[in-house]
């Protein structure tokens, strides 16, 4: 494999301005929670709209307290910034679950895929199938990557501007039908909304808003951070919160309850809308914007391992290279993980799936939100802010429900047993 231990890169020029964070931060947002997200929240009716504004509020004030972070401690990760606040071991346990996170991620996209792909291939809707067809896609996507950073780049050039495709379409065809009156719209609830409702909906739609700390993670290449990192976050994920609010809610509120439980909720939307053929069509720019959006989280899959350690927090086996600079060890490591996650949870139909994935990643990132916010506490930075952002994420805890949120802490516990490794290696080098 010709893997060798390398030091950490020198930092790079600063070329990014606010027009490209902009793109940055959106183009890692939008990938496949949009897509089946909206089979999802059907069952939430008007409760799920008002969880949608809930959460790009809650977003928007973390991701606020996250640049702000960044902006004060610009050299310094994420787990780094905790493990300054509250110790290593506490720095360790949110850069863990954040990798499990990405992991977790992954499935919940590859299954997204393989769900949209089944309205044109009805035997992948089955739950064996379904899951290997994902599982194919992990590796198909870990391929690319292990090849370097070039062809993953070039995959993600090639799918960003087709993942825009089915979102226009939509939003044209919602225009449409509204301004003509054929859209039949879900009647507001007699008996007004529910909080049950609201609170269990925000915990999924906060999964299409995974990835607003985008640009806090390239820091290092912004120019004038200080200002450019915090209005590109805000910005960014202020124009894809309502993107998501209209596109999600419109199909979620027009179609059908039993259309819109099929793998591709975009293509039955156009199909019944529209028709078959354009249906089709849009089932595959889906499915494109997914395999993109699995391609992005894959590399940082291999990233976030290679930094822990090289920072020590993991064995330092995870920290070799190819000559290319590719982590090999650590993509295949985490793509292994997420396959037997997969097979873990064959069984499950892939509405079924997603659903229980996503709250699974999602649950798993808010950890690192808590302790964000924890950290700016600590340091008396923007403080009513991070009371207010971790008053949301631990509320969107609790509406991910005591199997999801209880899952990720059990396995934010599971990785002690590799703290423990690292401390002997570093003490055994000492």
């Amino acid at each position: 494999m010709n893997d060798r231990l390398s030091p950490s890169p020198s930092p790079s020029s600063r070329t990014l301005g606010l027009a490209a964070c902009i793109a940055l931060v959106m183009g890692n947002m939008i990938g496949s929670g949009v897509f089946l997200l909206p089979a999802s929240l059907a069952p939430f009716g008007w409760d799920a709209v008002a969880g949608w504004v809930f959460t790009i509020a809650g977003s928007l004030v973390l991701a606020f307290v996250i640049a702000r972070l960044t902006v004060a401690m610009p050299d310094v990760s994420a787990s780094q910034m905790i493990a300054r606040a509250y110790g290593p071991l506490a720095g360790f346990a949110i850069g863990w679950i954040y990798w499990i996170s990405l992991i977790i991620t992954n499935v919940t996209i590859a299954v997204a895929a393989t769900a949209n792909l089944s309205s044109l291939a009805p035997a992948l809707a089955r739950p064996g199938m379904g899951a290997l067809c994902s599982i194919g896609f992990l590796w198909l996507m870990t391929g690319i990557n292990l090849a370097g950073a070039r062809a993953a780049g070039l995959t993600q050039i090639g799918t960003t501007a087709i993942k825009l495709i089915p979102i226009v379409v939509v939003l044209i065809l919602l225009l449409l039908i509204l301004g003509s009156g054929r859209a039949d719209i879900a009647p507001f609830p007699a008996q007004g909304l529910t909080g049950a409702g609201i609170t269990a909906s925000a915990a999924l739609t906060l999964w299409a808003l995974l990835g607003f700390e985008s640009a806090s993670v390239a820091a290092d290449k912004v120019r004038d951070p200080a200002r450019t990192i915090p209005r590109a976050t805000l910005i960014g994920t202020a124009v894809t919160g309502l993107i998501y609010l209209l596109v999600c809610s419109g199909i979620a509120l027009t179609l059908p309850a039993a259309e819109t439980q099929t793998g591709s909720p975009f293509g039955a939307f156009v199909s019944h809308y529209w028709s078959p053929g354009p249906a089709g069509l849009v089932a595959m720019f889906v499915v494109v914007s997914c395999l993109g959006a699995l391609n992005g989280w894959t590399l940082l899959q291999g990233e976030v391992p290679l930094a822990m350690a090289r920072g020590g927090e993991l064995p330092r086996w995870l920290a070799a290279t190819d000559a290319k600079g590719t982590p090999r060890r650590a993509l295949i490591l985490s793509t292994i993980l997420a396959s037997l996650m997969l097979v873990a949870n064959s069984l499950q139909g892939l509405v079924a799936l997603f659903t229980a994935m996503a709250l699974l990643a999602t649950s798993a990132t808010l950890w690192l939100y808590v302790g964000c916010a924890l950290a700016s506490l600590r340091f008396r930075l923007v403080v009513p802010a991070a009371v207010i952002g971790l008053g949301y994420a631990l509320w969107t805890l609790w509406g991910a429900g005591l199997v999801a949120s209880g899952s990720s802490l059990l396995l934010m516990l599971a990785g002690l047993p590799f703290y423990a490794w690292a401390r002997r290696e570093r003490h055994t080098k000492t």
